[in-house]
């Protein structure tokens, strides 16, 4: 079965429901937490569940434009709808930019964990293998894509549910050589809920928020998803208990088994915790789940690449050789040129495999905190037009509407101050401005070459205009009651 974009919908509702879950797992908690427990201490757990309330929001509102229209372009393409030609070219361009870049840093944390079994490999050729096994896998079809992401999140989920249940025997029954000295007690007896100050803490919000990049997914899977309408919904309303187990349950746990000034930066938290416990293979099995989560991550960068350059060639915002479709209707040439560009990653682990992570993950962050902004601002658009008639109501609204997708804005600009005010995340921002003007010049030339491919598209029309509400949060109590949900 294809759809009128050309993809065939081989997503069922278990894959999109193991993505949505596995992209939000990944090396950004089992490795980025290390640095984040070392700055801000117990008070990381709070920090998580913060950017938690935002990221839902984030999706909630993705979820009410993705029931207005499910499209594979997804945010790019409610971009170009909502805020214009510009910022569409601009998001779906950053959107791949950030997916290849969060693909190199995937890559090298997956050779940096080959490291702890075979340290005599050099890191840059097991980022290689990586890189050719996941292209394979991601050239094929979408329903293999689909399958290694299920199997690969599935090993993510079941570890972090054992390693919950492990840690909490240890806690009750002091299972363990950390049976005798794990306790509550840890989250506030080194120096307090927050040891180093709230403002160490609050600088940790961007490592946090790079944790969460990989969520959006959900969105871009629209197009390739059997039944959109039923798992998507049901996909993101699932996201505030993974966050409050898989990242916050988690991570108390951790805390609570080994005190936080044990942990170090560079070295995953959870390998740690496991060796600290004493039980047998428990630090190398630990190691194999983060191996696990670093080419789940990488093998999803690739498939959003791909889709993401083939949805700017059909909109004559990119070259027109990344519209076309194999014959296992996958956008082969942009999977290829995105892995290209990501063994960049590879180069980097070569002339320096210490810096490589901090270098590539920096800029990461920025782009999706802007590709959340996009999300937020054409919600806010979109909202805007319901109420003047000029689009047709989604059935699956998010809580607060606009107001909350404003609350949402507010806090995204605080996370980009913090990027600035980190002498050590400062860097990725002054990569900005160059990107900035280099998609300017894109989009000048491209615009004079092809105009009719920059024109503002119509939006949706409601099928009867008198039965919009006046203000479509009056759908929301409907919502909850769909049966969908």
């Amino acid at each position: 079965m294809t759809d009128d974009e050309g993809y065939a919908r081989g997503l069922g509702s278990r894959q999109i429901q193991m993505i949505a879950i596995g992209g939000a797992i990944g090396t950004g908690l089992f490795l980025g937490a290390g640095r984040a427990i070392h700055q801000a201490g117990p008070s990381l757990l709070l920090m998580y569940a913060i950017a938690g309330v935002a990221v839902f929001a984030i999706m909630r509102a993705l979820g009410e434009l993705l029931t207005y229209r499910p499209v594979s372009g997804s945010f790019a393409d409610y971009a170009r709808e909502f805020l214009g030609p510009f910022t569409g070219f601009a998001t779906g361009w950053t959107y791949w930019l950030m997916w290849v870049v969060t693909g190199m840093a995937e890559v090298t944390a997956a050779a940096t964990y080959i490291a702890y079994w075979w340290p005599q490999v050099p890191q840059w050729s097991a980022a290689l293998v990586f890189l050719v096994v996941l292209f394979a896998a991601n050239l094929i079809s979408v329903r293999l894509f689909g399958e290694v992401e299920f199997w690969l999140s599935m090993i993510k989920v079941t570890a972090i549910l054992g390693m919950i249940l492990i840690g909490l025997g240890v806690l009750t029954l002091g299972l363990g050589a950390a049976g005798a000295t794990a306790s509550v007690g840890h989250l506030w007896h080194d120096g307090g809920f927050f040891p180093n100050g709230v403002g160490r803490s609050l600088l940790t919000l961007q490592i946090v928020m790079f944790a969460y990049v990989a969520v959006e997914l959900v969105g871009v899977t629209a197009g390739e998803a059997e039944n959109p309408r039923k798992t998507l919904p049901r996909a993101i309303n699932t996201l505030p208990w993974r966050i409050a187990l898989f990242y916050v349950g988690a991570l108390a746990v951790i805390l609570c088994i080994v005190p936080w000034t044990e942990f170090r930066p560079g070295v995953s938290p959870f390998v740690a915790a496991f060796a600290h416990v004493g039980i047998p293979l428990g630090a190398g099995i630990v190691n194999f789940v983060v191996l696990s989560a670093a080419l789940s991550s990488c093998n999803s960068g690739m498939y959003s690449t791909g889709r993401m350059l083939r949805d700017l060639a059909v909109n004559g915002q990119g070259p027109a050789v990344f519209s076309r479709l194999t014959a296992r209707r996958t956008p082969a040439a942009g999977i290829l040129v995105s892995v290209a560009v990501m063994g960049i990653g590879v180069w980097l682990n070569y002339i320096d495999p210490a810096g490589a992570f901090t270098y590539i993950t920096a800029f990461a962050t920025v782009a999706g905190v802007w590709t959340w902004g996009v999300i937020l601002a054409a919600h806010i658009r979109y909202r805007a037009a319901v109420r003047a008639g000029r689009a047709a109501p989604a059935w699956f609204t998010a809580p607060g509407g606009a107001a909350a997708s404003w609350c949402t804005l507010a806090f995204l600009a605080l996370v980009v101050v913090l990027i600035g005010a980190d002498s050590e995340a400062r860097i990725s921002l002054y990569g900005a401005p160059v990107w900035a003007a280099a998609l300017a010049a894109g989009y000048a030339v491209l615009r004079r070459r092809n105009p009719s491919a920059f024109v503002r598209r119509p939006h949706l029309a409601p099928a009867d205009p008198g039965a919009v509400p006046a203000d479509p949060d009056e759908a929301a109590g409907a919502a909850a009651d769909a049966p969908a949900l």
